[in-house]
């Protein structure tokens, strides 16, 4: 008889839990492992998913049953690399699926963009989110920022950053940060979209919730105006964008924030410090402008980081299949690049399930005792789900009655609470 099967998934955000679910179904008698760097599961959705979206986060209620009922167990604080190799993990379970996302910011490519005040999408969502391994001084923005990208990050980006304090009720943003922020915030945002309204990848949904911001008044740049085939997506996006149009007028605003479509960055310009952005028109019909602003944030996807992943070389997307080797699969932005919502990380995760569960039959099946085939003292430092509730608990525990939890900046900290053992200083305070 077949031994069952031993499954390692790297990484305990969307992919890696959908992937789990998937597996498990197929084969209940397997054991399956999850492990992840961080003390904490969850992934993108604790750490990328816009703090103040805590409807989106209530997906990590379904991937905690999967922690707590279906017998996959979490093992946090083992990151691999470090604590243990890609061909270890391969040697001690049949069957290694990666689902470790992207976290690198795609480069933009044009001239200035390594001037101190350029910023990183990324980086702003994991700093509001309270990122234990994100350096916690925050940018200096000054008055005016350019966001460029205009898909769901970057409008998570300008909605962070017009937000007065008390519009983040019942959020899990970093309190923090977002005190260092307000003494300093911005008072007009740029939005810089090479997509034409029409072909922009933004939700309708996520352009509408700006209107519900108060003391902000939104501009367009260019015609809003899309045909009357456009599909339905682009028809909802122009109507979001004139009903905000209309927000705000006749008062004073806190915030100006103008939508640019149909335009490109050229290059950015400054003597040491952010000044402006040139921008050059997509379709080469209108001439270049130049905005005048402090700091720009750049929201344009992200990217593989081009080196050697542990062995495996530099990896690419691939939109056909999740095989890398046998026995060895990926999923998630891993496999298809930064594309696609936690709702198309379901879709494929399954596919990718369904390959393995297609490949199982080939596998010879010795007994391999998978996570119990770790040396001792990695073991020791890993943070199970009975641990990591622990953290759970003293975070919201620790929540003002308007937040949803205080997380725990310090990876330190939170892996202390996790064993029970005397917190650790914290970390350095904000701006040092």
């Amino acid at each position: 008889m077949d031994a069952p099967l031993s499954i390692a998934v790297i990484g305990s955000g969307p992919s890696g839990c959908y992937v789990a679910q998937s597996l498990r179904r197929s084969f209940p008698q397997s054991e399956i492992t999850i492990y992840d760097r961080l003390a904490s599961p969850f992934g993108l959705v604790r750490y990328g998913v816009a703090p103040d979206h805590q409807s989106t986060k209530s997906i990590q209620a379904q991937f905690a049953r999967l922690f707590e009922r279906e017998n996959v167990r979490f093992a946090g604080n083992i990151e691999v690399g470090v604590d243990v190799s890609l061909d270890e993990l391969r040697s001690i379970h049949h069957i290694v699926v990666l689902a470790a996302g992207l976290a690198e910011d795609r480069a933009l490519g044009v001239p200035g963009e390594d001037l101190p005040e350029v910023y990183r999408a990324g980086r702003i969502t994991r700093l509001f989110n309270a990122h234990p391994l994100e350096p916690t001084k925050v940018p200096k923005f000054g008055s005016s920022v350019a966001i460029i990208g205009g898909g769901n990050v970057s409008i998570d980006i300008l909605r962070l950053l017009i937000k007065r304090r008390e519009d983040f009720v019942n959020s899990d943003i970093d309190d923090a940060v977002l005190d260092a922020y307000a003494q300093a915030p911005v008072s007009r945002v740029d939005l810089i979209c090479r997509s034409t309204i029409t072909n922009a990848p933004s939700d309708p949904v996520m352009l509408a919730e700006l209107g519900r911001v108060s003391g902000v008044k939104l501009s367009c740049a260019d015609s809003i105006e899309v045909a009357e085939d456009a599909p339905r997506t682009a028809v909802a996006r122009a109507k979001a964008i004139e009903e905000l149009l209309q927000v705000g007028l006749g008062t004073e605003p806190r915030v100006d924030v103008v939508l640019h479509f149909g335009w490109a960055p050229v290059s950015i310009i400054g003597d040491g410090h952010v000044q402006n952005v040139e921008l050059r028109s997509v379709n080469d019909d209108r001439p270049n402008i130049l905005l005048n602003t402090n700091s720009v944030v750049t929201a344009i996807g992200f990217d593989f980081d081009g080196g050697d992943w542990h062995g495996l070389g530099a990896l690419k997307a691939n939109l056909e299949t999740g095989v890398l080797d046998f026995g060895l699969y990926r999923t998630g932005w891993i496999k298809r690049g930064s594309r696609g919502t936690i709702a198309e990380n379901r879709s494929c995760a399954k596919a990718v399930a369904e390959e393995i569960v297609a490949d199982a039959g080939s596998l010879q099946r010795q007994p391999k005792t998978g996570y119990a085939s770790l040396p001792e003292e990695v073991r020791a430092k890993a943070v199970d789900y009975s641990a990591w509730r622990r953290v759970d608990s003293a975070e919201t525990e620790a929540a003002s009655a308007d937040r949803s939890r205080r997380k725990i900046p310090s990876h330190e900290q939170m892996v202390a609470i996790a064993h029970n053992r005397p917190a650790v200083s914290p970390a350095v305070p904000l701006g040092h």
